[in-house]
């Protein structure tokens, strides 16, 4: 058995073993450390977009018939003025045929109404008939003379009706799907459209920034039109993840934030000679920013503490909390320093969220 007086030595032998081994962990842990340089830096972040063509157009029949010849397919290119569809035309043509036999009836009748005033004339220039026989022949030829008139309108109508039996393209672009099939009734109120045709030559690619970096954006460029004017062309991620061939182009930013999401809709515009994107398809628009002359470093070597940005400067071998001011853009993995750190900065390279102040920190530079 161990004497009693034995037990305070041995305690004490404990204490000072573990603070060794304490002492000996500690200067056995190595930090990775970063110094700062300034380099150029090209920024890549992606944002989800919706395409739509330049011009889409849901033809439907401005007169109600059946459908008698169907002169297009499904995803045909077609062109301005081509002939889509053809509506029942005989109905048409009758009510024109009968439109024009009503106008040469009410010709006839404005002649044979004129001949009749002109003799009435000269019978009341020789004093023959009184003024009111006159009145009465003038105001039957002004009445067959609206006749013809109202003819004529007839006439047009009838025509232009007919005319809508042949519906054609008001654009150039790819025929969608058809709905109807020869010998289906259709009228102008029917719920689905006939065809939609969309102009594609161009696509309209739609995405969004959120609030805060269009607000950046303005501020860093002046205004949102030096912002359009100096933004570098983007790319087009499609949905196999394959970049889109040819660039497009920022020419539009919406003045309005939207309420439920907070973001802002910005439009480009790619060239779509070969018709590869579509209207309704979805891809990734990718703004790229080159930076010159910046200090870069990684995210995991920062941490963020009430909306803001902070990493831990190594200063005479202690850490030292540094707040830093960063680009509103970045690529998801390092951050553009604006402000907070110079070149030659010695920083924790990883784990600043686990840091606290003043550690003493053996270093070792990360590579």
């Amino acid at each position: 058995m161990i004497h009693r007086n034995l037990w305070p030595l041995l305690l004490g032998l404990f204490i000072l073993l573990s603070c060794q081994e304490k002492k000996q962990e500690k200067a056995d842990l190595v930090y990775k450390t970063i110094k700062v340089e300034r380099t150029s830096q090209t920024v890549k972040v992606g944002y989800s977009a919706t395409m739509k063509g330049k011009e889409i157009v849901e033809i439907r029949p401005q007169v109600s018939g059946l459908i008698t010849k169907i002169l297009t397919t499904e995803g045909q290119k077609v062109h301005k003025g081509q002939t889509l569809f053809v509506i029942d035309q005989v109905p048409y043509q009758a009510a024109l045929n009968t439109a024009e036999a009503a106008l040469k009836v009410a010709k006839a009748a404005e002649q044979t109404a004129n001949i009749t005033y002109e003799s009435r004339k000269q019978l009341y220039d020789k004093q023959v008939i009184g003024e009111y026989d006159l009145q009465t022949a003038h105001q039957a030829l002004l009445s067959a003379q609206a006749q013809v008139a109202q003819a004529q309108a007839q006439v047009v109508n009838a025509r232009n009706s007919l005319s809508y039996t042949t519906v054609k393209s008001p654009v150039s672009g790819v025929a969608g799907m058809i709905p109807y099939r020869v010998g289906s009734l259709v009228s102008s109120n029917i719920s689905e459209s006939l065809i939609t045709v969309c102009d594609d030559s161009q696509m309209w690619v739609y995405f969004s920034l959120s609030e805060r970096e269009v607000t950046d954006l303005t501020m860093q460029y002046g205004s949102l039109d030096k912002f359009i004017q100096t933004m570098p062309d983007v790319a087009l991620l499609l949905s196999n993840d394959k970049e889109y061939g040819q660039k497009g182009r920022v020419d539009a930013v919406s003045g309005i934030v939207d309420a439920n999401t907070g973001a802002v809709a910005l439009r480009a515009v790619f060239p779509n000679d070969d018709h590869l994107l579509r209207n309704g398809g979805t891809g990734t628009v990718v703004i790229s920013t080159v930076r010159d002359n910046v200090i870069v470093i990684p995210q995991t070597a920062t941490f963020e503490l009430q909306n803001k940005v902070f990493v831990y400067r190594v200063v005479d071998g202690k850490t030292a909390q540094t707040a830093i001011e960063v680009a509103p853009l970045d690529d998801g993995t390092s951050y553009i320093v604006e402000n907070g750190l110079t070149e030659g900065d010695v920083i924790i390279a990883e784990g600043a969220g686990l840091m606290r102040e003043g550690t003493e920190v053996n270093s070792k530079s990360k590579k």
